[in-house]
């Protein structure tokens, strides 16, 4: 056993990489064995790193600890990786994935053929790689490719290991400067943060300080109220209060007042930042998000104003025949939803469940259709678009695809040189878009097109910064129609009463129902009994019950990712018992991928047309090359050990996560310890997320104080305020 030293004490260990047994790629926290120099057993390291392989060399100072869950380990407070020069790292190296193609079989075998000699093989003689076998010639020149770009990179990367930059973003940096890496980071590294995704102010900060660059420089100083910034667009928010920012920027800098004022006053000159008021309160926004509200706001306006797409249609003859058509007698309120849409050029449809927006949309596309009228129509998410597609019988496609994404380039295909070929542009699912996406959306309607927004305005906002949908509704800058009336058929659905009484702020019926429901409340005092209760629902009482397939059918949603009830826990529960012992399996960074998974994207991958909430399901998982091709909406995708970052298990996934998707059925843990994210808006949206069958489990004084919560977070928007003027 090792010796516990004093936590006071700085050591430096160094050693190989045995395991990575978890590595979060958001914040680098990683957990490492480590076969370390002068110590007979596996040591235990945790620290960060922005990347982290088995194989590789690492040297990492830091103090013991005894950690009272998990025992003695080494603290590192910096951690320098390099790759392997012995025959053992090396294979490990090969088999992590940090080559797409080589995986643990293939590492074997290349390092049994070539010894330590491996890397100048692939460097000076790939031909030989044939020699090896398995590697043909699309493998070995996978392999090569795939070195070469490592060896581009990896003179940047000693200058950047040296001042703490990890394998990961070392790559991204040079993607994005080539061969000018290493001057942009030594005139200004706050530039990262700006132009990298993935690389935050406080990486280029550490960068800086490393460089020289004193705390109290301008180019730090002015890049934190960028990063002050940042931080409230992480939170929704498209700017600030000038009272809020300065004090917010000086904690965050650790500066001066006066230093700060000064800074953001040459922010202003240049232009990065914009100063305007919202109100009677004096904000800054940053320059980007600012023009993409004025934006949106101005091509509201300049379609609201121009000529209709469509001749003149007569509702009194229109909506008998549509109401013939679809087989359904329209009530009074979407008669007049009918006939403002054909008298509309932009019109907003909002409601909650079972209040008929389904049915007053399919009312507005068959008239139209029938007029020969081109329609679009787009959603956030390609859960969202399908279902639109599923009730309208129109094709309906994800707003990124509408666009045609150019990865290569950034950005998207369509816009204003190049517009959609449409006369009436329908989005749903709209309280899911947000600022920037919006923005790209409307530069590319034609000017004489139509626009019709569908949406809850009483879910959770984006994600991503604004309030688009609130903002334009609450504008009174073009015409809305409010759905109120939950109609007979739908009252009967336990589902969509209770979500009204959450939206209303009462608390809903928890008592069991008499005979069969769509909604029940399943009670659990402690998060051990939760997950026990969660665990037995998935796998026997609802499909038992119900029918329904525990992986395919039923999905659970959870306020938060941490904690004892969180979606991280309950993923690693329910895949123990749902896909127990697959025929295959790859291990990376904590996580199990094996045949028949459920997995969810975690990041927008243009190049795949793979997106953040994508669920899919894993197909084959080939352990031997370290590679999984997993199928969303019946698209192949695949991936290679070193893009399974991008994946998680999809068991379970928080609410947010799941806006603009809809489940056969959903079980939600509700539980006091979820306090901070106990909201009406976010329980209603999960709720909202239930087809056929919702199930809270937890605790009857959480869902109460998620009810009484409506405050949720005001968002610092322009929208509305513009539109309001204009």
């Amino acid at each position: 056993m090792t010796r516990p030293a004093d936590p006071s004490e700085r050591e430096v260990l160094a050693g190989l990489i045995e395991r990575v047994t978890f590595h979060n790629a958001e914040n680098g926290f990683c957990v490492l064995r480590l076969k370390a120099r002068g110590h007979r057993d596996l040591v235990t390291v945790v620290g960060h790193a922005a990347t982290i392989s088995a194989g590789e060399w690492v040297t990492a100072s830091g103090e013991w600890i005894n950690d009272r869950a998990h025992g003695l380990q080494f603290k590192a407070r910096f951690l320098k990786t390099s790759a392997p020069t012995s025959i053992d790292g090396i294979e490990k190296y090969l088999a992590s994935g940090m080559i797409r193609g080589v995986g643990p079989v293939y590492a074997k075998k290349l390092v049994r053929a070539f010894k330590e000699k491996v890397f100048d093989i692939i460097e000076g003689d790939p031909e030989r790689l044939r020699e090896v076998d398995g590697i043909g010639p699309v493998r070995a020149g996978r392999i090569v490719a795939a070195w070469a770009e490592q060896k581009v990179v990896r003179e940047i990367m000693v200058f950047l290991h040296s001042h703490g930059v990890g394998t990961a973003r070392a790559v991204r940096i040079y993607k994005t400067y080539g061969a000018d890496a290493v001057q942009v980071m030594s005139e200004n590294p706050y530039r990262l943060a700006r132009d990298i995704r993935g690389i935050g102010f406080k990486t280029a900060d550490q960068i800086a300080m490393r460089l020289g660059i004193e705390p109290t420089a301008m180019i730090r100083v002015r890049a934190g109220i960028g990063y002050a910034l940042t931080e409230a667009m992480d939170e929704g928010h498209c700017g600030l209060p000038m009272g809020e920012l300065l004090p917010l920027a000086q904690t965050l800098l650790e500066v001066d007042a006066a230093l700060v004022e000064s800074a953001l006053a040459d922010e202003l000159a240049e232009g990065t930042v914009v100063e305007t008021m919202l109100g009677e309160t004096r904000c800054v926004f940053l320059a980007g998000l600012f023009r993409a509200e004025q934006g949106i706001a101005e091509r509201l306006l300049t379609l609201r104003e121009g000529p209709l797409p469509w001749p003149w249609i007569d509702p009194d003859k229109a909506t008998p025949w549509v109401e013939g058509r679809i087989g359904l007698d329209l009530a009074e309120s979407q008669k007049a939803a009918v006939r403002l849409a054909l008298v509309s050029r932009v019109l907003v449809i909002t409601g909650g469940p079972g209040v008929g927006k389904t049915t007053i949309l399919n009312a507005i596309l068959r008239i139209l259709f029938a007029k020969a009228v081109r329609m679009l129509l787009c959603a956030p998410t390609g859960r969202a678009a399908k279902r639109m597609s599923d009730a309208t019988g129109f094709d309906a496609r994800t707003i990124h695809r509408v666009l045609e994404v150019d990865p290569k380039a950034g950005g998207f295909k369509r816009g204003p040189d190049h517009p959609l070929e449409c006369d009436l542009l329908v989005i749903d699912e709209s309280s899911m878009v947000d600022v920037m996406l919006m923005q790209a959306l409307l530069r590319a309607v034609p000017d004489t097109a139509a626009l019709l927004i569908v949406g809850d305005i009483d879910q959770l906002p984006s994600v991503g910064p604004g309030q688009v949908l609130a903002d334009i509704i609450a504008s009174n800058a073009v015409p809305v129609v409010r759905l109120t009336e939950v109609f007979r058929q739908a009252a009967q659905s336990r589902i969509i009463t209770t979500a009204h009484r959450i939206n209303q702020g009462t608390i809903p019926d928890l008592t069991p129902p008499d005979g069969e429901s769509d909604f029940y409340f399943v009670p659990a005092d402690d998060p051990e009994a939760a997950m026990v209760r969660i665990v037995s629902l998935v796998k026997t009482r609802i499909p038992a019950r119900f029918g329904l397939d525990p992986i395919r059918d039923i999905q659970v949603l959870c306020p938060m990712n941490r904690g004892g009830v969180g979606a991280r826990s309950l993923n690693i529960d329910l895949q123990a018992t749902l896909n127990s012992d697959p025929p295959a399996r790859i291990e990376k960074f904590g996580w199990t991928f094996a045949n028949g998974d459920k997995v969810m994207q975690i990041e927008n991958d243009y190049d795949r047309e793979v997106y953040n909430g994508d669920i899919g399901f894993i197909e084959t998982v080939d352990a031997e090359a370290g590679e999984l091709v997993a199928f969303f909406d019946n698209r192949r995708v695949e991936y290679g050990l070193g893009d399974l970052d991008a994946l998680v298990p999809a068991y379970a996934a928080t609410i947010h996560k799941a806006q603009g998707s809809e489940y056969p059925a959903v079980i939600i843990p509700v539980m006091t310890q979820h306090y901070p994210m106990l909201m009406r808006n976010l329980l209603y949206t999960g709720v909202t997320r239930g087809r056929k069958l919702v199930v809270l489990v937890g605790q009857r004084k959480a869902v109460a104080i998620a009810v009484r919560n409506a405050s949720g977070r005001r968002r610092w928007t322009r929208l509305r305020q513009i539109l309001s003027n204009l």
